[in-house]
């Protein structure tokens, strides 16, 4: 049985409140007799004994035993949930002027983006196996590797071939088309309208929120 302090014992008699019997703690838990007694020998509960051989049990250790198991029991606090993943876009242009009239655009709209740049389709490329941007907005007409190369290597390969993609272009719909452009991938001409841009990566990203 662990022992209480001397305070506490020199107290006992002068202040018979602070210790009850081990029947009286059994019903204030609402465990068994014997569980008391065993909580008293290993030291769950700070007891003494009487001269008369009675334990009397300190209050101030059943309030804290009953405090533990409330405190089990208590449903856990709500873990605040963790903010959603900003999107990637990937604007591929050989012109830096219009990537930076992109990315401010983008960055106006509200969406919470994130704005990867490439100058050619073969850096875009790497930017794509480096970062897995969500979308591709992409101009065709590039030095070393064009919008149209770039696009068939993505539609060939598994892990990219479901990418959402968006083409700008200077060249006509049907050039564009006869060239070998999916006919899934939404094209806009060069400028590209922003409100219509806007939709359309509005509309690619919403699938993969849904």
């Amino acid at each position: 049985m662990k022992p209480i302090d001397d305070q506490a014992l020199a107290e006992a008699p002068h202040d018979p409140s602070a210790f009850c019997s081990t029947r009286q703690a059994a019903d204030l838990i609402g465990v068994s007799h014997r569980t008391i007694q065993l909580w008293v020998e290993n030291g769950t509960l700070q007891a003494w004994k009487t001269a008369g051989g009675h334990r009397r049990i300190v209050m101030g250790s059943i309030q804290k035993l009953l405090d533990k198991r409330r405190d089990a029991i208590a449903p856990p606090t709500p873990t605040p949930a963790a903010p959603a993943a900003r999107r990637r876009v990937l604007v591929v242009d050989d012109e830096a002027s219009l990537l930076r009239l992109y990315e401010l655009e983008m960055q106006s709209w509200d969406l919470d983006l994130e704005i990867v740049k490439a100058g050619n389709g073969f850096e875009a490329l790497i930017r794509i196996g480096e970062q897995r941007p969500d979308i591709l907005v992409s101009y065709l007409s590039m030095p070393g590797m064009d919008g149209f190369r770039m696009i068939r290597t993505l539609r060939g390969d598994p892990a990219y071939s479901n990418m959402a993609i968006i083409v700008v272009s200077g060249l006509d719909r049907s050039t564009v088309r006869t060239m070998g452009l999916p006919d899934d991938v939404p094209f806009f001409p060069k400028p590209a309208p922003f409100a219509d841009l806007r939709r359309a990566v509005e509309g690619a990203l919403a699938p993969a929120t849904a």
